[in-house]
């Protein structure tokens, strides 16, 4: 545990001090576009909130189906080929909101209808 603590506190010493060697040339940059930097912000958040609630509703739909299967096989192990059968179309089906989650993300962040406009 000690070490940890070391690592933790070293990584946050080194950080510390690589922010300010990078902050330097900050001042000489003079006039900064807050909506652009808010655009981007913005689209990195939403961004990050789309894949969240995206792939958190695919696990938890998953885990269901998943639990669902193991227990009708568990009561009635005769019909295991057609519950899996069933579970893998179900979890195919499934994991393609998580793709459509994904894709969205790649638009919003790569290739933003926005992006044009925003940032000129």
């Amino acid at each position: 545990m000690n070490r940890v603590r070391i690592f933790v506190f070293l990584s946050l010493i080194l950080f510390g001090i690589s922010s300010i060697a990078f902050a330097a040339n900050a001042g000489a940059v003079g006039y900064v576009d807050w909506a652009k930097v808010i655009f981007v912000a913005v689209s990195i958040f939403s961004a990050g909130l789309c894949m969240g609630l995206g792939s958190i509703g695919t696990g938890l739909g998953m885990g269901r189906a998943t639990y669902g299967a193991s227990e009708a096989v568990g009561r009635n192990p005769e019909a295991q080929g057609k519950i899996m059968l069933t579970l893998m179309v179900g979890l195919a089906m499934t994991e393609s909101i998580a793709i459509y989650a994904l894709v969205v993300v790649l638009i919003i962040l790569y290739a933003n209808p926005f992006k044009a406009v925003m940032l000129g």
